[in-house]
């Protein structure tokens, strides 16, 4: 199948052949081509890349304005902007088009104005306008401030070429307004959907698009998409950096055609071919010419049998007001550049990977020391742009279009650590320069099978020959030093001989989590400066190779599988490994089995002699091909793949892509039969399978114990697609990587339910990549997903191997707490019947289900009856619970694993999860950084001792404690009214559309207070028109305490003066406000602060005293207290202690915020200095910091 670009190329070579006369299309032409490329599977690159890409890159401007103004470029007959989630489409304010096709732009009018429920679009134009948008009856922009401004000119600026009739014309018109005669009119977001093809230079649009964003805030956004399968925008060394990028390589376009040369067909062929070409022609020779040769290249598929196809990759790039500016200043910073020029990538030798190295990066950073790295890092997260990390270079995501690399070169040190004993590796060295040094003081470190790979290898697995004795490489990994891309800072992560740590290295607040991340997934938290590995005692190898020829492919092959698998592999002893290859045999029709046996011993033992594994090889394969005794480094020459497969791959003139999938029982009927299958599909000859040998030391490392989770499996199956290197960017290289993609989807459905399925190290931005993303972690993958948020904020290293998103956290989850007999089960189900009859998603579990499975699973005890049964659940009470202290005992974070299980299990769609059975004594103070972006209440049920159901000689079985639950519920009515009345006024008010707005007016301000924070303007809602009073409103409304019995409302400066005053006018009680010392009449009393989240890095500031005047609280009154917001907890901690001075203790004190960052632990923070009986109420909550 070819692509557009090559259709193009062919069609005008066609037409310069037969000389005929070239006409400019017409708008009517260029409209019935544009049509067919929009349809079908045209509209498919719409709906899965273009428009969802486009709300993504949207969402955090458009979350940051009120409204918003686009300047869109050659929209076509419909914006694309009309297609997007409603939320976003009701952002833009104002909309401005430039259309040069008229027919266009008079479609575009109408479109716009028209409704956006799917029965009111026309159906008779482009399949764009056949696609329903939503319910309601508004239009496309629902809240345009004035009509939409569609300007029938073109946009061109100085020295911008365009293409009429197939040739180059310079325009002569030198403004640089682009084409509007309002020069000074900016915009916060410019678009390009269509519009760039046939114009030269590219950046030269994109330059002048960027001028006309607003000038503050600087996040305005320039978003181009252009079908090409690399990077056109980029084509000069003008710098331009990129803020995001994605690709779709799957995209495909296809035109109608029976092959009968209907007149139908010939119509559609000619529009569709002169639209590619970018003219057309009155002869007939040429248009039947150019049908000829679309037939020729498009390729008719199982989907599309009446139509031909072609590929249509499509790109997606995003820049921002620093894309011109930025670089110039990270060359200021000191750090060595490789910039491009004219049509000429960086140049770097240490790429390896064919993926990489077509790719055009902005520049390649060489930064020599720590300090180098910490610049580009705050570079990159003071100018919102990401960052690739070079390595060894094999990564096939390591250099990007438009993106900044950082090659690590320059950290090629290694050292030997004689406490250990531990090898210290630089980030720029390869396996081989890891192991000549380890051997040289007669040690080895288990990396991986390629003496040329990085550091990017160890950190997401290492799959090697002594993976099976010694563990993946990974395992190995005991310290690292990480440039934090939160942050810029040099961490120290677990073990790091003092002489490699770098003078201003921290140790890392989430060291544990991080070390665990390095562990198989370690490119996506930080740029890893070096890593401290254990070694172990050098090795000496008998190498032995058989190569067999498949008579019959499928029985042969699958018997000879079989065998290998059950008489050798599973029975070697971890010292030993035994990795296989299906190939093509050189006269091209025929396949083999390669075999290679490794055995180790010792440095320096007689191993030469055969073994009884390897006379069961040679009994069932034949005399062995060759046998080598060798060392370390020399083991990496034996595999097949280097020397015995194709003359050594062409003698490495060769190009390939691999992906990589784990499996069991490859002897069996079906994994056998599947791989015997591949290979002889494969459609190139050089294609191969190479299954490297699993088991041992990589199955005795528990699945959680590190990032790799996968690790029950015997082989990992390496489906690698290879082409000869002359043949890059060709047919035959397309087709070689939808081979590997083909493969991993037939596999995949064949392994073992037990095993992840998918080495993540291969795996990057590619959305083939997705379904196999799922696979590649295992249960691990929510974890990570969640520390990649936390430690990548700002997705720096956006394109490192994609991590599973985290599933949506339900919006609120209430634990339902009290004693045995209460009625928790009971009130739970009640409460779930109530918010889902207003439409709610809501569902409650029991958390205590998982320590009831245990403990059955240990005593025998039955299961069901334990679940369902309560004489049998209060027989096995005391044993059940002294059966959890013990679990706990042994590890301290199961409470917090039930629990987060229990979120993670809940259906994507859950608006609210009740959770009953917490064991914990105060939960939300422990729990509520867990799920930062949820709202999480505990909510008590009470009964007296005649309502529980144990009857009047039940006694409660709780504690006095030191912590105070958001809500109690008394359950001692009959009926369920009271219980229904509870969630009517508590829980269904979390969703009041009032709360939402509120929500909504909270701004996001990147950058602030310093680079990497994404601030969240709170206070901001007072400046909102009707804000103040909405806020005020809710904090009344939902206050769960008794307003009767509050007798003060106490601000603090400075957010909280403002809804504190505001609240205490509206209820009419007295106001009583905290200050900084010496800012308050006296007698004061004043106690020390110390500083807040944003203070502390706004301003530096560690302590300073606020005060309150000693006679403005009642002492002994009840007291509300409200600020803005809660974070870190030190500013309200320290008004707990100010009024605890007053007189007023925490069973008098009640606090309400507006918002409340979770993240923090403030909670936590006030229960651990006496205040948890403070009962804190918030009305929005945040993720992030």
């Amino acid at each position: 199948m070819a692509t557009l670009d090559e259709l193009k190329s062919a069609l005008r070579q066609k037409a310069a052949a037969t000389s005929s006369l070239r006409q400019p299309l017409s708008e009517a032409q260029y409209r019935d081509g544009f049509d067919l490329l929009t349809r079908g599977p045209g509209w498919t690159t719409y709906q899965d890349f273009i428009i969802p890409r486009l709300a993504e890159v949207l969402q955090p401007l458009f979350a940051a304005r009120i409204r918003v103004s686009v300047l869109e470029i050659g929209p076509g007959p419909r914006t694309v902007l009309g297609y997007l989630p409603r939320r976003l489409r009701r952002k833009i304010g104002t909309y401005t088009a430039l259309e040069p096709n008229s027919l266009f732009a008079t479609q575009l009018r109408g479109w716009i104005a028209s409704s956006s429920s799917p029965t009111a679009t026309s159906s008779s134009s482009s399949t764009l306008s056949k696609v329903g948008l939503a319910e309601e009856e508004e239009s496309r922009l629902p809240c345009l401030e004035s009509a939409p401004d569609i300007r029938h000119i073109p946009f061109v600026t100085q020295a911008m070429e365009t293409e009429r009739d197939g040739s180059t014309t310079t325009t002569t018109k030198t403004t640089t307004s682009g084409g509007l005669d309002d020069h000074d009119r900016k915009f916060d977001l410019v678009l390009f959907c269509h519009s760039l093809y046939g114009v030269h230079p590219k950046t030269a649009a994109v330059r002048r698009a960027l001028e006309m964003l607003v000038d503050l805030p600087r996040d305005g956004l320039v978003v181009v998409f252009h079908r090409h399968p690399l990077d056109p925008v980029v084509d000069d060394d003008d710098g331009l950096v990129c803020h995001r990028t994605a690709t779709f390589p799957t995209g495909v376009v296809s035109v109608p055609d029976a092959d009968d040369d209907s007149d139908d067909d010939k119509a559609a062929l000619d529009a569709f071919a002169a639209f590619v070409a970018g003219f057309t022609t009155a002869d007939e020779t040429t248009r039947a010419a150019w049908r000829g040769v679309c037939r020729d290249l498009g390729r008719r598929g199982r989907l599309y049998p009446a139509a031909l196809v072609f590929a249509a990759p499509e790109t997606m790039m995003a820049f921002t007001r620093a894309a011109t500016t930025a670089l110039p200043e990270l060359a200021q910073a000191g750090v060595p550049l490789v910039l491009g020029h004219g049509n000429q990538p960086p140049s770097l030798r240490t790429v390896k990977n064919r993926e990489a190295r077509v790719c055009r990066p902005t520049a390649i950073a060489r930064p020599t020391d720590v300090g180098g790295v910490q610049a580009c890092v705050r570079w990159a997260l003071r100018h919102g742009v990401g960052l690739t990390v070079v390595g060894g270079g094999h990564s096939g995501h390591c250099l990007r279009p438009g993106v900044v690399a950082v090659d690590m070169d320059a950290f090629d040190r290694v050292s030997v650590v004689a406490d250990g004993p531990l090898v210290w590796a630089g980030a720029g060295c390869t396996t081989g320069d890891i192991v000549r040094a380890a051997m040289a003081a007669g040690l080895t470190v288990p990396l991986g099978a390629r003496p040329s790979v990085g550091a990017g290898l160890v950190l997401q697995g290492g799959i090697g020959h002594l993976a099976r004795g010694y563990g993946l490489a990974c395992d190995a990994i005991v310290g690292a030093v990480v440039v934090s891309v939160a942050s810029g800072e040099v961490l120290r992560v677990g073990r790091v001989p003092s002489q490699h740590l770098p003078v201003g290295a921290v140790q890392c607040e989430e060291e544990d989590d991080l070390l665990w991340a390095l562990r198989g997934a370690g490119t996506n938290f930080g740029i890893v400066v070096g890593l401290a590995l254990k070694a172990c005692a050098a090795q000496t190898y008998a190498v032995r190779s058989w190569v067999v020829p498949l008579r019959n492919r499928s029985d042969d092959g699958r018997q000879k599988l079989h065998t290998f698998d059950k008489l050798v592999a599973s029975v070697l002893p971890q010292t030993s490994s035994s990795d296989a290859y299906l190939y093509g045999s050189g006269n091209g029709d025929g396949l083999c089995l390669g075999v290679t046996l490794f055995e180790t011993s010792a440095a320096g033992a007689d191993n030469h002699h055969g073994s009884a594994h390897a006379s069961v090889l040679a009994a069932v394969l034949g005399p062995e091909t060759s046998v080598q005794r060798v060392d370390d480094i020399g083991v990496f020459e034996t595999d097949m793949y280097m020397s015995g497969m194709h003359g050594g791959h062409g003698g490495g003139k060769t190009s390939s892509f691999k992906r990589c999938v784990f499996l069991k029982d490859i002897g069996e009927a079906p994994i056998a039969d599947a791989l015997v299958a591949a290979v002889a599909t494969r459609p190139t000859p050089l294609c191969y399978l190479h299954l490297l040998h699993g088991g041992g030391a990589i199955r005795d490392v528990a699945a959680d114990a590190a990032a790799f989770g996968s690790r029950d499996w015997d082989f990992a199956c390496v489906v690698t697609g290879v082409w000869p290197r002359d043949q890059d960017g060709t047919e035959a290289a397309r087709a070689a990587v939808g081979w590997v993609y083909r493969v991993m989807s037939e596999l995949l459905p064949l392994t073992s339910s037990s095993s992840s399925g998918v080495y993540g190290a291969d795996l990057g931005p590619d959305p083939r990549d997705a379904p196999l993303v799922v696979r590649a972690f295992g249960p691990n993958g929510v974890r990570l997903g969640r520390l990649k948020q936390s430690l990548d904020p700002r997705n720096v290293l956006a394109h490192a191997c994609p991590l599973p998103r985290p599933p949506r956290e339900p919006k609120l989850i209430v634990l339902v707490t009290g004693d045995h007999g209460a009625g928790k089960d009971y009130c739970a189900d009640v409460w779930v019947s109530v918010l889902t009859n207003k439409g709610l998603s809501a569902r409650a579990i029991s958390i205590s289900e998982a320590t009831k499975r245990e403990y059955a699973a240990a005593t025998g005890a039955k299961l069901e009856r334990l679940l369902r049964d309560r004489d049998c659940k209060e027989a096995h009470r005391p044993a059940l619970t002294a059966f959890f202290q013990s679990q706990v005992q042994r590890q301290p974070r199961l409470p917090e694993e039930h629990f987060l299980h229990g979120v993670r299990n809940a259906a994507a769609d859950t608006n609210v999860l009740l959770i009953t059975g917490m064991r914990d004594e105060a939960p939300v103070s422990s729990l509520a950084h867990q799920v930062p972006r949820s709202g999480l209440l505990e909510v008590r049920v009470e009964a007296s001792q005649e309502t529980r159901r144990g009857g009047p000689s039940s006694k409660s079985d709780s504690t006095p404690s030191d912590h105070r639950p958001c809500l109690v519920f008394h359950n001692d009515t009959n009926g369920h009214e009271a219980v229904q009345d509870f969630a009517e006024r508590y829980l269904v008010p979390f969703f009041h559309e009032d709360r939402q707005r509120l929500a909504r007016m909270v701004r996001r301000i990147p950058n602030f207070p310093r680079e990497g924070i994404e601030f969240r303007h709170v206070l901001d809602i007072a400046q909102r028109p009707g804000g103040l009073a909405l806020c005020t409103s809710l904090l009344r409304s939902h206050f769960a305490g008794n307003w009767a019995e509050v007798e003060v409302v106490v601000g603090c400066e400075a957010g909280g003066f403002v809804y504190a005053s505001a609240l205490a006018g509206l209820v009419n009680v007295r106001l009583a406000l905290v200050r900084q010392a010496g800012k308050l009449p006296p007698p004061t009393f004043s106690v020390e602060r110390f500083s807040s989240h944003i203070s502390s890095m706004a301003f530096r500031d560690t302590t300073q005293r606020i005060e309150i005047e000693r006679d403005v609280i009642p002492r002994g009154a009840f007291v509300l207290v409200v600020d803005d917001v809660l974070a870190t907890g030190q500013t309200l901690l320290a008004v707990l202690r100010l009024l605890d001075k007053a007189g007023v203790g925490a069973e008098s004190v009640a606090v309400l915020v507006v918002a409340e960052f979770p993240f923090h632990q403030g909670r936590k923070l006030l229960r651990q200095h006496g205040f948890g009986r403070v009962s804190v109420q918030n009305l929005l909550v945040f993720g992030g910091a």
